[in-house]
C-alpha cells in the first residue's frame, strides 16, 4: 500500500473513531456526500483538502500523517553494506543515532560542531542509505522500524563493543531513573527463552514510551540508553578458579 493510500485510511479510521459520517463531514466542508465518498475511494488526495477535512473533523493532522508514517511496512534492520558506510564516516553514524532519537536539524547542529549545510548532506545521505526519508524543510521520517536493532555482530555492533562498552559501563548509573544490575541465576534452556521473550518485550516498551514521548518538548526529555546482555557466561577470574 502506497503512502498516500495509508493516509486516506488513517483518516478514515479517526472520522470513524470521532463518529463522523460521511454525510456529517460533507456538511461540515461544504460538499455532497457522494462527492466526499468518491474523494475517499480515490487513492491520493492534496494535500490542502487532507488538512480542510482534519480541521473539519476536529483531527491533528501532524497524529494523521505520524500515524500513517507508523503504518507502514518497515525493517528492523539494516544491510551490512548499510551499516559499512555508517561506520565509515563517523559523523554520519551520529546523525545517524540522532535520527533514531528524533532529534530535530536544529537540535542536532545546536548539539554537536556541525554546520547546517553540512548536517543537510548527511541527512541525505542517510536517506539514500534508506534509514529516513528527508522531506521539504529538512523534516524526515523514519524507514526503520521503533523494533530497530543493529545487526547482531555487524559492524556496528563491533564498534559499541570495541569503543561504547567500556564508556558505557564507565558512569556511575546512580542518577535519577538510572539503575545497573548483574544478576547471575542457573536456568533451563526453557527459563532461558522465556527470559529472553521478556527482554524483547521491554524492548518494545522502550520504543512505545520513545514514540509516546514525541510529543513533548525537547526539554520535557532526555537522551537514555538501554544497554541488555543475556548469554551463557562466567568472568574469565572465576574460570581460572575452576578446577581441572
Amino acid at each position: 500500500m502506497s503512502s498516500p493510500e495509508l493516509v486516506i485510511q488513517v483518516l478514515r479510521a479517526e472520522l470513524r473513531a470521532a463518529g463522523i459520517t460521511y454525510k456529517a463531514l460533507a456538511a461540515r466542508i461544504g460538499m455532497s456526500e457522494s462527492s466526499v465518498k468518491r474523494m475517499f475511494g480515490q487513492k491520493d488526495m492534496a494535500l490542502s483538502r487532507l488538512a480542510q477535512i482534519c480541521k473539519a473533523a476536529g483531527v491533528p493532522l501532524e497524529d494523521v500523517l505520524r500515524r500513517a508514517a507508523d503504518a507502514r511496512p518497515q525493517a528492523d534492520t539494516l544491510t551490512p553494506t548499510q551499516e559499512k558506510s555508517l561506520m565509515a564516516n563517523p559523523r554520519l553514524l551520529l546523525v545517524a543515532i540522532c535520527c533514531l532519537g528524533n532529534w530535530t536539524l536544529d537540535q542536532i547542529i545546536e548539539t554537536y560542531r556541525l554546520s547546517e549545510p553540512e548536517c543537510i548532506g548527511l541527512m541525505v545521505e542517510l536517506d539514500r542509505l534508506g534509514l529516513i526519508e528527508l522531506k521539504p524543510l529538512n523534516r524526515y521520517s523514519m524507514r526503520v522500524s521503533t523494533t530497530f536493532r543493529w545487526l547482531p555482530d555487524g559492524p556496528v555492533q563491533q564498534y559499541f563493543r570495541e569503543h561504547v562498552v567500556e564508556d558505557y559501563f564507565s558512569g556511575r548509573f546512580d542518577g535519577a531513573g538510572e539503575t545497573l544490575l548483574c544478576l547471575p541465576a542457573r536456568l533451563s534452556l526453557g527459563s532461558s527463552r522465556e527470559l529472553l521473550l521478556k527482554i524483547q518485550q521491554l524492548a518494545a516498551e522502550l520504543a512505545r514510551l520513545h514514540q509516546a514521548d514525541r510529543r513533548l518538548s525537547p526539554d520535557e526529555r532526555d537522551g537514555v540508553t538501554l544497554l541488555l546482555g543475556f548469554q551463557s557466561w562466567e568472568s574469565s577470574a572465576f574460570t581460572a578458579l575452576r578446577r581441572a
